[in-house]
This record gives C-alpha cells, structure tokens and sequence, in this order.
C-alpha cells in the first residue's frame, strides 16, 4: 500500500471534486437551427454558438447578405439548406420578418416534435398588433406547424439585448424572459436555454398568452425607437 502525505491527498481529492462539480453540472450541448438570420437570429445564434451548441443556419440562398453577415461575425455558425438544418436539430428558432413566417416554415419540411422557439411579433401599421389583437402571432404560427412544439421566447426586447443580456450593478437579479407555451416539457428545454444566455426565464402560461407578450414587443419598440429611450433597458421580476 502507498501512503500519500496529507498535502498530496488533499491535492488529489480537492481534483477530484473540481472533476465530479464539473461532469455534474455540465452544460448539455444541443443541436440548433436558425430559421431567419438577421438581426435578433444573428444575436441569438452568435451567443448560443459561443455557449458551445452546434447552430446550423436552414438557408435558402447561403450566399445572401445576412448569412454572410452572420458568418463573418460568428464563424462558427454552420450552413445548409432548410431541410438538412432542421432534421437533426432539438431546437429550432423561429427569426424571419414574421410575413415571410409560413414559406419559411414550409421550406424547412417535417417539424413533427421539434421544439420551435417563435421569435417573431406580427406589427402592423403604425406600431399596432398585425393580426387586430384577434389571436397571437405564435398561435398562427403554431397552426403552419400543428405537430411542433411551439414556444413564444425572445421576442419583448430588441436585438441589442439578445446580442448583450448583461446588467451588472443589480445583484443576482437577472433581466426577464417571458415565455408562453402549450407543452411543458418543451418550455424546460427553452427555459435552461434562457438561463444559459443569461435571462430568468418567467413562464407565463399557454400559447395563448403570446398575445400579451407580443403587446409588450410593442410597449418595448415604442418606448426605446420612438420616444427615444434607447435599446438599454429591460423587464424584472422581483418577488416577495
């Protein structure tokens, strides 16, 4: 038997435990497409690649602006076609002009049990709800999309804090992300992906909710881009 002074056996098991805190609370890296590349999927794809998922960007013409926007930017971003993005993939993103949301949809293929974040907001003219406040852009989405698992996230601010979510001076108060979703399990996924990226995750009911969550992009857009409050500002939750 080999004895080992206190000072090595400390070392070995202060190693050891640093090994079994980092194996327990690994980040799992998932598979993610990105439907739409431009300024909120660019932000959204570029933070979760530098997270260490594997993001695929579902292209229809690779070579357009904003793809080679994104890739210039973010060059560990992966392109392939729509069909050939989404297969694989656990999550998908939904980040196009939200008119150009079923072509888009159609174009990917078979989304049967994928989970969709829609990040989309249906605006109208005048900064009004495009759908006359009748249903929620996510659920009109989810109507493309019948078998997917639809989930309403990233959609409350601008870009700009999709790109940086960070608000240091406040603590271990994180800004909020409010989400909405008809299937539980598929929130779960969407909440720990808000974790990773450094939002609280705030689930605040079924699909149907987006409705509200959409009038809050609105809120949002018109305080920051009209009455000039700026892109810096976002949404807490502070309970007793």
């Amino acid at each position: 038997m080999i004895s080992l002074g206190r000072s090595k056996q400390f070392a070995i098991n202060s190693r050891c435990l640093r090994h079994a805190a980092r194996t327990q609370f690994a980040v799992i890296r998932m598979k993610v497409a990105f439907i739409g590349i431009g300024q909120v999927g660019s932000a959204l794809a570029g933070q979760l690649v530098k997270l260490g998922h594997t993001v695929t960007i579902a292209a229809r013409n690779p070579n357009s602006d904003t793809v080679k926007t994104a890739i210039a930017k973010y060059p560990d971003l992966k392109v392939a076609s729509p069909p050939a993005a989404v297969v694989d993939a656990e999550v998908i993103f939904l980040a196009t002009p939200f008119a150009a949301n079923q072509s888009a949809l159609e174009a990917a293929g078979d989304l049967a049990g994928k989970i969709l974040v829609d990040c989309t907001n249906p605006i109208a003219a005048n900064l009004t709800h495009g759908l006359n406040n009748e249903r929620s852009g996510s659920e009109l989405v989810q109507s493309f999309v019948p078998a997917a698992k639809v989930v309403k996230a990233f959609t409350i601010y601008g870009f700009e804090n999709f790109a940086d979510s960070s608000y240091p001076g406040y603590g271990n108060l994180k800004p909020a992300m409010l989400i909405a979703g008809d299937d539980a399990a598929a929130k779960k996924v969407v909440s720990k992906l808000c974790e990773e990226l450094g939002w609280e995750p705030v689930d605040t009911g079924n699909l149907s909710m987006s409705l509200h969550l959409e009038h809050m992009t609105l809120l949002w857009i018109k305080m920051a881009r009209v009455q000039g409050l700026g892109a810096g500002f976002v949404w807490a939750m502070l309970r007793r």
